[in-house]
Protein backbone atom coordinates (compact mmCIF):
# COMPACT_ATOMS: atom_id res chain seq x y z
CA UNK A 1 0.00 0.00 0.00
CA UNK A 2 1.32 3.43 -0.93
CA UNK A 3 2.27 5.66 1.99
CA UNK A 4 -0.05 8.60 2.75
CA UNK A 5 1.39 12.09 2.40
CA UNK A 6 1.03 14.69 5.18
CA UNK A 7 -2.13 16.28 3.73
CA UNK A 8 -3.77 12.89 3.39
CA UNK A 9 -2.80 11.97 6.96
CA UNK A 10 -4.33 15.22 8.26
CA UNK A 11 -7.48 14.52 6.26
CA UNK A 12 -7.72 10.99 7.63
CA UNK A 13 -7.28 12.26 11.20
CA UNK A 14 -9.93 14.92 10.61
CA UNK A 15 -12.38 12.36 9.25
CA UNK A 16 -12.00 10.19 12.35
CA UNK A 17 -13.29 13.03 14.52
CA UNK A 18 -16.24 14.11 12.38
CA UNK A 19 -19.71 14.23 13.91
CA UNK A 20 -21.71 15.56 10.94
CA UNK A 21 -21.44 16.71 7.33
CA UNK A 22 -23.89 19.30 5.98
CA UNK A 23 -24.13 19.64 2.21
CA UNK A 24 -25.74 22.66 0.57
CA UNK A 25 -26.18 24.01 -2.90
CA UNK A 26 -26.59 27.51 -1.44
CA UNK A 27 -24.12 27.85 1.43
CA UNK A 28 -23.87 31.47 2.63
CA UNK A 29 -20.19 32.17 3.34
CA UNK A 30 -18.21 35.40 3.78
CA UNK A 31 -17.05 34.98 0.17
CA UNK A 32 -20.59 34.65 -1.16
CA UNK A 33 -23.24 32.03 -1.82
CA UNK A 34 -21.88 28.79 -3.25
CA UNK A 35 -22.27 25.02 -3.13
CA UNK A 36 -20.33 23.50 -0.29
CA UNK A 37 -19.88 20.98 2.49
CA UNK A 38 -19.54 21.92 6.16
CA UNK A 39 -17.57 19.38 8.20
CA UNK A 40 -18.46 19.50 11.89
CA UNK A 41 -16.79 18.00 14.98
CA UNK A 42 -17.10 18.83 18.66
CA UNK A 43 -19.64 21.55 17.99
CA UNK A 44 -17.35 23.49 15.66
CA UNK A 45 -16.75 23.85 11.94
CA UNK A 46 -13.64 21.85 11.05
CA UNK A 47 -13.67 22.67 7.36
CA UNK A 48 -15.73 24.17 4.56
CA UNK A 49 -15.19 22.28 1.31
CA UNK A 50 -16.24 22.69 -2.28
CA UNK A 51 -18.65 19.99 -3.38
CA UNK A 52 -16.30 19.31 -6.28
CA UNK A 53 -13.62 18.16 -3.83
CA UNK A 54 -13.27 14.43 -3.44
CA UNK A 55 -15.66 13.23 -0.72
CA UNK A 56 -13.44 11.15 1.54
CA UNK A 57 -15.72 11.29 4.58
CA UNK A 58 -16.44 7.81 5.93
CA UNK A 59 -19.94 6.52 5.22
CA UNK A 60 -20.52 6.11 8.97
CA UNK A 61 -20.54 9.90 9.54
CA UNK A 62 -24.11 11.33 9.66
CA UNK A 63 -25.05 13.68 6.82
CA UNK A 64 -27.64 16.36 6.20
CA UNK A 65 -28.47 17.64 2.73
CA UNK A 66 -30.04 21.10 2.71
CA UNK A 67 -31.20 20.73 -0.88
CA UNK A 68 -32.18 24.08 -2.40
CA UNK A 69 -32.44 25.79 0.99
CA UNK A 70 -29.95 28.45 1.93
CA UNK A 71 -27.65 27.43 4.77
CA UNK A 72 -27.01 30.53 6.86
CA UNK A 73 -24.77 31.00 9.87
CA UNK A 74 -26.75 30.92 13.11
CA UNK A 75 -28.41 34.32 13.49
CA UNK A 76 -27.74 36.70 16.40
CA UNK A 77 -30.39 38.86 18.04
CA UNK A 78 -28.54 41.45 20.10
CA UNK A 79 -31.72 42.92 21.61
CA UNK A 80 -34.12 40.64 23.50
CA UNK A 81 -36.01 40.83 26.79
CA UNK A 82 -36.46 37.25 28.02
CA UNK A 83 -37.80 38.66 31.32
CA UNK A 84 -35.68 36.66 33.78
CA UNK A 85 -35.73 37.37 36.67
CA UNK A 86 -38.96 38.76 38.03
CA UNK A 87 -41.18 39.02 34.94
CA UNK A 88 -41.44 35.38 33.91
CA UNK A 89 -45.25 35.45 33.89
CA UNK A 90 -44.97 36.95 30.38
CA UNK A 91 -41.76 35.33 29.07
CA UNK A 92 -39.05 32.96 30.25
CA UNK A 93 -35.95 31.40 28.76
CA UNK A 94 -37.60 28.11 27.78
CA UNK A 95 -40.23 29.91 25.69
CA UNK A 96 -38.05 32.80 24.55
CA UNK A 97 -35.30 30.51 23.32
CA UNK A 98 -37.87 28.31 21.57
CA UNK A 99 -39.10 31.38 19.71
CA UNK A 100 -35.50 32.25 18.90
CA UNK A 101 -34.45 28.93 17.37
CA UNK A 102 -37.76 28.68 15.48
CA UNK A 103 -36.77 32.00 13.94
CA UNK A 104 -33.22 30.88 13.10
CA UNK A 105 -31.43 32.52 16.04
CA UNK A 106 -28.77 30.59 17.92
CA UNK A 107 -27.37 33.49 19.97
CA UNK A 108 -29.14 36.28 21.84
CA UNK A 109 -28.09 39.22 23.98
CA UNK A 110 -30.51 39.90 26.81
CA UNK A 111 -31.40 43.28 28.30
CA UNK A 112 -31.09 44.21 31.99
CA UNK A 113 -34.51 45.77 32.76
CA UNK A 114 -35.76 42.89 34.88
CA UNK A 115 -36.96 42.75 38.49
CA UNK A 116 -34.56 43.48 40.07
CA UNK A 117 -32.59 45.13 37.25
CA UNK A 118 -29.24 43.59 36.29
CA UNK A 119 -26.91 46.42 37.33
CA UNK A 120 -23.93 44.65 38.89
CA UNK A 121 -21.46 41.93 37.96
CA UNK A 122 -22.90 39.76 40.72
CA UNK A 123 -26.41 40.19 39.30
CA UNK A 124 -25.18 39.13 35.85
CA UNK A 125 -23.62 35.98 37.29
CA UNK A 126 -26.79 35.19 39.24
CA UNK A 127 -28.86 35.63 36.10
CA UNK A 128 -26.57 33.29 34.16
CA UNK A 129 -26.96 30.68 36.91
CA UNK A 130 -30.77 30.94 36.77
CA UNK A 131 -30.74 30.37 33.02
CA UNK A 132 -28.29 27.45 32.96
CA UNK A 133 -30.06 24.35 31.66
CA UNK A 134 -33.07 26.31 30.42
CA UNK A 135 -31.84 27.85 27.17
CA UNK A 136 -31.81 26.52 23.62
CA UNK A 137 -29.56 29.41 22.56
CA UNK A 138 -26.14 30.69 23.50
CA UNK A 139 -26.38 34.02 25.29
CA UNK A 140 -24.63 37.07 26.58
CA UNK A 141 -26.01 39.90 28.71
CA UNK A 142 -26.00 43.69 28.46
CA UNK A 143 -25.41 44.95 31.98
CA UNK A 144 -27.57 47.91 33.02
CA UNK A 145 -26.16 51.35 33.78
CA UNK A 146 -26.79 52.35 37.38
CA UNK A 147 -27.57 56.12 37.20
CA UNK A 148 -26.31 56.49 40.77
CA UNK A 149 -22.97 54.79 40.01
CA UNK A 150 -22.01 55.35 36.36
CA UNK A 151 -18.33 55.09 37.29
CA UNK A 152 -18.73 51.29 37.65
CA UNK A 153 -18.40 50.96 33.88
CA UNK A 154 -14.73 51.96 34.07
CA UNK A 155 -13.86 48.75 35.93
CA UNK A 156 -16.43 46.35 34.44
CA UNK A 157 -15.00 42.84 34.20
CA UNK A 158 -15.03 42.01 30.47
CA UNK A 159 -15.55 38.35 31.31
CA UNK A 160 -18.97 39.31 32.72
CA UNK A 161 -20.12 41.88 30.14
CA UNK A 162 -18.68 44.16 27.49
CA UNK A 163 -21.77 46.27 26.84
CA UNK A 164 -24.10 48.37 28.98
CA UNK A 165 -27.68 49.46 28.40
CA UNK A 166 -28.52 53.12 28.97
CA UNK A 167 -32.14 54.24 29.23
CA UNK A 168 -32.39 57.93 28.39
CA UNK A 169 -36.19 57.71 28.59
CA UNK A 170 -38.53 55.71 30.76
CA UNK A 171 -41.47 53.41 30.31
CA UNK A 172 -43.22 50.65 32.24
CA UNK A 173 -40.22 48.28 32.49
CA UNK A 174 -37.38 50.85 32.53
CA UNK A 175 -36.61 51.52 36.20
CA UNK A 176 -33.13 53.05 35.75
CA UNK A 177 -33.51 56.11 33.54
CA UNK A 178 -30.60 58.56 33.22
CA UNK A 179 -32.21 62.01 33.32
CA UNK A 180 -29.25 63.93 34.75
CA UNK A 181 -26.94 65.18 31.94
CA UNK A 182 -23.98 65.07 34.34
CA UNK A 183 -24.58 61.39 35.14
CA UNK A 184 -24.95 60.64 31.43
CA UNK A 185 -21.62 62.24 30.63
CA UNK A 186 -19.98 60.37 33.51
CA UNK A 187 -21.29 57.14 31.96
CA UNK A 188 -19.71 58.01 28.60
CA UNK A 189 -16.40 58.82 30.29
CA UNK A 190 -16.40 55.61 32.34
CA UNK A 191 -17.42 53.45 29.36
CA UNK A 192 -14.61 54.90 27.26
CA UNK A 193 -12.13 54.20 30.07
CA UNK A 194 -13.39 50.63 30.51
CA UNK A 195 -13.73 49.84 26.80
CA UNK A 196 -17.46 49.23 27.24
CA UNK A 197 -19.90 49.41 24.32
CA UNK A 198 -22.92 51.53 25.26
CA UNK A 199 -26.30 50.53 23.83
CA UNK A 200 -28.86 53.26 24.23
CA UNK A 201 -32.57 53.86 24.29
CA UNK A 202 -32.03 57.37 22.97
CA UNK A 203 -35.07 59.53 23.64
CA UNK A 204 -35.21 62.68 25.77
CA UNK A 205 -37.27 61.86 28.85
CA UNK A 206 -37.34 65.45 30.14
CA UNK A 207 -38.72 66.63 26.81
CA UNK A 208 -41.48 63.99 27.01
CA UNK A 209 -42.30 65.01 30.58
CA UNK A 210 -42.61 68.63 29.44
CA UNK A 211 -44.98 67.69 26.63
CA UNK A 212 -47.00 65.34 28.87
CA UNK A 213 -47.51 68.15 31.35
CA UNK A 214 -48.93 70.30 28.58
CA UNK A 215 -50.95 67.71 26.64
CA UNK A 216 -51.96 65.24 29.30
CA UNK A 217 -52.29 61.51 28.68
CA UNK A 218 -53.37 60.24 25.24
CA UNK A 219 -56.96 59.08 25.10
CA UNK A 220 -56.62 56.75 22.11
CA UNK A 221 -54.04 55.23 19.78
CA UNK A 222 -54.71 57.78 17.04
CA UNK A 223 -52.75 60.19 19.21
CA UNK A 224 -50.01 57.84 20.35
CA UNK A 225 -47.24 58.54 17.82
CA UNK A 226 -47.72 62.30 18.12
CA UNK A 227 -47.55 62.11 21.92
CA UNK A 228 -44.14 60.41 21.74
CA UNK A 229 -42.76 62.56 18.91
CA UNK A 230 -39.62 62.26 16.83
CA UNK A 231 -38.22 65.36 18.51
CA UNK A 232 -37.48 63.25 21.58
CA UNK A 233 -35.32 60.87 19.57
CA UNK A 234 -33.63 63.58 17.51
CA UNK A 235 -32.64 65.57 20.62
CA UNK A 236 -31.28 62.47 22.38
CA UNK A 237 -29.35 61.18 19.35
CA UNK A 238 -27.75 64.60 18.87
CA UNK A 239 -26.66 64.52 22.53
CA UNK A 240 -25.21 61.01 22.13
CA UNK A 241 -23.23 62.03 19.05
CA UNK A 242 -21.75 65.01 20.89
CA UNK A 243 -20.73 62.82 23.84
CA UNK A 244 -19.18 60.28 21.46
CA UNK A 245 -17.27 63.08 19.75
CA UNK A 246 -16.06 64.44 23.08
CA UNK A 247 -15.01 61.17 24.73
CA UNK A 248 -14.54 58.59 21.96
CA UNK A 249 -17.04 56.21 23.57
CA UNK A 250 -18.41 53.40 21.39
CA UNK A 251 -22.20 53.87 21.18
CA UNK A 252 -24.95 51.90 19.46
CA UNK A 253 -28.40 53.50 19.17
CA UNK A 254 -31.15 50.92 19.64
CA UNK A 255 -34.50 50.78 17.81
CA UNK A 256 -33.87 53.99 15.85
CA UNK A 257 -37.24 55.17 14.59
CA UNK A 258 -37.07 58.31 12.43
CA UNK A 259 -35.50 59.48 9.19
CA UNK A 260 -33.78 62.40 10.91
CA UNK A 261 -32.09 60.13 13.46
CA UNK A 262 -30.88 57.83 10.70
CA UNK A 263 -29.37 60.81 8.88
CA UNK A 264 -27.65 62.10 12.02
CA UNK A 265 -26.02 58.78 12.95
CA UNK A 266 -25.06 58.02 9.35
CA UNK A 267 -23.37 61.42 9.06
CA UNK A 268 -21.57 60.95 12.38
CA UNK A 269 -20.30 57.54 11.33
CA UNK A 270 -19.17 58.91 7.97
CA UNK A 271 -17.21 61.53 9.93
CA UNK A 272 -15.35 58.73 11.70
CA UNK A 273 -17.17 58.66 15.02
CA UNK A 274 -17.65 55.22 16.67
CA UNK A 275 -21.46 55.40 16.67
CA UNK A 276 -23.88 53.02 14.96
CA UNK A 277 -27.55 52.16 14.99
CA UNK A 278 -29.99 49.28 15.03
CA UNK A 279 -33.30 49.05 13.21
CA UNK A 280 -36.00 46.71 14.47
CA UNK A 281 -38.26 44.42 12.53
CA UNK A 282 -41.25 46.26 14.00
CA UNK A 283 -40.20 49.66 12.68
CA UNK A 284 -39.54 48.09 9.27
CA UNK A 285 -42.87 46.25 9.24
CA UNK A 286 -45.44 48.69 10.65
CA UNK A 287 -46.30 52.40 10.51
CA UNK A 288 -48.32 54.71 12.73
CA UNK A 289 -51.37 53.86 10.61
CA UNK A 290 -51.07 50.27 11.86
CA UNK A 291 -50.95 51.51 15.45
CA UNK A 292 -54.12 53.52 14.87
CA UNK A 293 -55.75 50.30 13.64
CA UNK A 294 -54.13 47.68 15.89
CA UNK A 295 -53.71 49.74 19.05
CA UNK A 296 -51.70 48.08 21.80
CA UNK A 297 -50.46 45.29 19.51
CA UNK A 298 -48.00 47.72 17.91
CA UNK A 299 -47.52 50.12 20.81
CA UNK A 300 -43.77 50.58 21.08
CA UNK A 301 -41.24 52.85 22.69
CA UNK A 302 -39.92 54.56 20.58
CA UNK A 303 -43.24 54.66 18.81
CA UNK A 304 -43.71 53.35 15.29
CA UNK A 305 -43.59 56.32 12.96
CA UNK A 306 -44.76 57.37 9.53
CA UNK A 307 -44.33 55.83 6.10
CA UNK A 308 -41.49 58.19 5.15
CA UNK A 309 -39.57 57.11 8.25
CA UNK A 310 -40.09 53.45 7.45
CA UNK A 311 -38.85 54.08 3.91
CA UNK A 312 -35.70 55.75 5.25
CA UNK A 313 -35.01 52.79 7.57
CA UNK A 314 -35.33 50.37 4.67
CA UNK A 315 -32.90 52.53 2.71
CA UNK A 316 -30.51 52.43 5.67
CA UNK A 317 -30.72 48.65 5.56
CA UNK A 318 -30.10 48.51 1.84
CA UNK A 319 -27.22 50.99 1.90
CA UNK A 320 -25.56 49.44 4.93
CA UNK A 321 -25.93 52.60 7.05
CA UNK A 322 -27.55 50.48 9.76
CA UNK A 323 -25.27 48.07 11.63
CA UNK A 324 -27.70 45.52 13.04
CA UNK A 325 -31.34 44.46 13.05
CA UNK A 326 -32.82 43.60 16.42
CA UNK A 327 -36.16 42.22 17.46
CA UNK A 328 -36.55 44.15 20.74
CA UNK A 329 -38.44 41.00 21.72
CA UNK A 330 -40.46 42.36 24.66
CA UNK A 331 -43.58 40.24 25.31
CA UNK A 332 -46.46 41.26 27.55
CA UNK A 333 -49.57 39.28 28.38
CA UNK A 334 -52.83 39.96 26.57
CA UNK A 335 -54.28 41.18 29.87
CA UNK A 336 -51.48 43.74 30.22
CA UNK A 337 -51.78 44.93 26.63
CA UNK A 338 -55.56 45.40 26.82
CA UNK A 339 -55.47 47.89 29.68
CA UNK A 340 -56.21 51.56 29.06
CA UNK A 341 -54.00 53.55 26.71
CA UNK A 342 -52.30 55.11 29.73
CA UNK A 343 -51.51 51.77 31.41
CA UNK A 344 -50.83 49.41 28.51
CA UNK A 345 -47.04 48.78 28.34
CA UNK A 346 -45.05 49.25 25.12
CA UNK A 347 -43.43 46.21 23.56
CA UNK A 348 -44.27 43.09 21.59
CA UNK A 349 -42.73 39.70 20.83
CA UNK A 350 -40.54 39.52 17.75
CA UNK A 351 -37.50 37.23 17.82
CA UNK A 352 -39.33 34.41 16.03
CA UNK A 353 -40.76 36.75 13.40
CA UNK A 354 -37.67 38.90 12.82
CA UNK A 355 -35.71 37.17 10.06
CA UNK A 356 -38.73 36.00 8.06
CA UNK A 357 -40.46 39.36 8.51
CA UNK A 358 -37.46 41.27 7.19
CA UNK A 359 -36.96 38.76 4.37
CA UNK A 360 -40.63 39.13 3.42
CA UNK A 361 -40.23 42.90 3.38
CA UNK A 362 -37.11 42.77 1.21
CA UNK A 363 -38.71 40.47 -1.35
CA UNK A 364 -41.79 42.70 -1.56
CA UNK A 365 -39.90 45.99 -1.78
CA UNK A 366 -37.22 44.79 -4.18
CA UNK A 367 -38.79 41.82 -6.03
CA UNK A 368 -36.24 41.90 -8.86
CA UNK A 369 -33.21 41.78 -6.58
CA UNK A 370 -31.00 38.70 -6.81
CA UNK A 371 -31.94 36.61 -3.75
CA UNK A 372 -28.26 35.89 -3.12
CA UNK A 373 -27.73 39.64 -2.66
CA UNK A 374 -30.75 39.84 -0.36
CA UNK A 375 -29.67 36.90 1.80
CA UNK A 376 -26.16 38.36 2.14
CA UNK A 377 -27.74 41.56 3.48
CA UNK A 378 -29.83 39.57 5.95
CA UNK A 379 -26.74 37.70 7.18
CA UNK A 380 -24.70 40.89 7.37
CA UNK A 381 -27.24 42.54 9.71
CA UNK A 382 -28.32 39.47 11.68
CA UNK A 383 -25.06 37.55 12.00
CA UNK A 384 -21.84 39.23 10.89
CA UNK A 385 -22.77 42.73 12.11
CA UNK A 386 -23.72 41.87 15.70
CA UNK A 387 -20.85 39.35 15.98
CA UNK A 388 -18.36 42.09 15.06
CA UNK A 389 -19.99 44.91 17.04
CA UNK A 390 -20.29 42.93 20.26
CA UNK A 391 -17.13 40.86 19.80
CA UNK A 392 -18.71 37.41 19.80
CA UNK A 393 -15.89 34.98 18.88
CA UNK A 394 -16.96 32.01 16.79
CA UNK A 395 -20.30 33.52 15.82
CA UNK A 396 -21.78 35.07 12.70
CA UNK A 397 -19.89 33.28 9.92
CA UNK A 398 -19.50 29.79 8.48
CA UNK A 399 -15.72 29.46 8.59
CA UNK A 400 -13.27 26.91 10.00
CA UNK A 401 -13.06 27.21 13.77
CA UNK A 402 -16.45 28.87 14.18
CA UNK A 403 -19.27 27.39 16.21
CA UNK A 404 -21.30 24.98 14.08
CA UNK A 405 -24.46 27.12 14.22
CA UNK A 406 -26.40 26.69 10.98
CA UNK A 407 -29.86 27.57 9.69
CA UNK A 408 -31.68 25.86 6.82
CA UNK A 409 -33.76 28.61 5.24
CA UNK A 410 -36.39 28.05 2.51
CA UNK A 411 -36.45 31.45 0.72
CA UNK A 412 -39.56 30.91 -1.40
CA UNK A 413 -41.82 29.13 1.11
CA UNK A 414 -45.13 30.94 1.54
CA UNK A 415 -47.15 30.57 4.72
CA UNK A 416 -49.48 32.48 7.00
CA UNK A 417 -48.47 33.16 10.58
CA UNK A 418 -51.11 32.39 13.20
CA UNK A 419 -51.21 32.38 16.99
CA UNK A 420 -50.72 28.62 16.80
CA UNK A 421 -47.21 29.21 15.43
CA UNK A 422 -46.15 31.54 18.25
CA UNK A 423 -43.54 30.03 20.58
CA UNK A 424 -43.23 33.04 22.91
CA UNK A 425 -44.94 32.57 26.27
CA UNK A 426 -47.37 35.45 25.68
CA UNK A 427 -49.02 33.43 22.86
CA UNK A 428 -49.70 36.30 20.44
CA UNK A 429 -47.95 38.18 17.65
CA UNK A 430 -48.48 41.50 15.90
CA UNK A 431 -47.79 39.60 12.67
CA UNK A 432 -50.77 37.25 12.97
CA UNK A 433 -52.43 36.98 9.57
CA UNK A 434 -49.31 38.02 7.66
CA UNK A 435 -48.47 35.95 4.60
CA UNK A 436 -44.76 35.34 5.00
CA UNK A 437 -42.18 34.59 2.35
CA UNK A 438 -39.36 32.38 3.62
CA UNK A 439 -39.32 29.89 6.45
CA UNK A 440 -36.74 28.48 8.86
CA UNK A 441 -36.84 24.73 8.31
CA UNK A 442 -34.07 23.63 10.67
CA UNK A 443 -31.74 25.25 13.18
CA UNK A 444 -28.49 23.73 14.43
CA UNK A 445 -26.51 25.02 17.38
CA UNK A 446 -23.06 23.52 18.02
CA UNK A 447 -23.77 20.95 15.34
CA UNK A 448 -26.97 19.64 16.93
CA UNK A 449 -30.56 20.22 15.84
CA UNK A 450 -32.39 22.55 18.20
CA UNK A 451 -35.40 23.17 15.93
CA UNK A 452 -36.98 21.07 13.19
CA UNK A 453 -40.02 22.60 11.52
CA UNK A 454 -41.03 19.29 9.93
CA UNK A 455 -41.52 17.63 13.30
CA UNK A 456 -42.04 20.66 15.53
CA UNK A 457 -39.41 19.28 17.88
CA UNK A 458 -36.77 21.18 19.84
CA UNK A 459 -33.35 20.06 21.00
CA UNK A 460 -31.56 20.20 24.34
CA UNK A 461 -31.53 23.28 26.56
CA UNK A 462 -27.76 23.37 26.91
CA UNK A 463 -27.11 26.83 25.50
CA UNK A 464 -23.96 28.48 26.89
CA UNK A 465 -23.32 31.76 28.64
CA UNK A 466 -20.71 33.15 26.25
CA UNK A 467 -17.50 34.17 27.92
CA UNK A 468 -16.26 37.63 27.12
CA UNK A 469 -12.71 36.73 28.14
CA UNK A 470 -9.90 37.79 25.77
CA UNK A 471 -8.71 34.17 25.74
CA UNK A 472 -11.85 33.04 23.88
CA UNK A 473 -11.02 30.82 20.92
CA UNK A 474 -9.90 32.61 17.78
CA UNK A 475 -11.50 31.65 14.49
CA UNK A 476 -10.50 32.25 10.92
CA UNK A 477 -12.28 35.36 9.67
CA UNK A 478 -14.30 35.80 12.86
Amino acid sequence: MAELNEAELNKAELNENLDLVVTARRLVTPEGVRPGRVLIAGGRVLAVEDVDDADTVPASVPRMDAGDHYVLPGLIDSHVHFRTPGLTHKEDWEHGSRAAVAGGFTTVMDMPNTVPPTLTEEAVREKAAMIAGHSLVDHRFHIGLDPERPELLATLDPEVATSAKVFMAGHHTAPTVVRDPVALEKAFVAAAEGGVQLVLHAEDDLLFQLLDGWWGDPENYREYEARRPRSGGIAAVARVIELVRRHGTRAHILHLSSAEEADLVSAARAAGLPVSFEVTGHHLSFTDEDTKRLGARTRLSPSIRQQADQDRLWEALRSGHSATIGSDHAPHTVEEKTQTVQKSPPGLPGVQELAVGVWTGMRRRWPDENPDVAVARLVRHLAEGPADLFRLPGKGRIVPGADADLVFFAPDATWMLSAHDVRAKCGWSAYEGWTMTGRVERTLRAGKVVWDAATGEFGDCDGRWLSCAPAAVETEGV
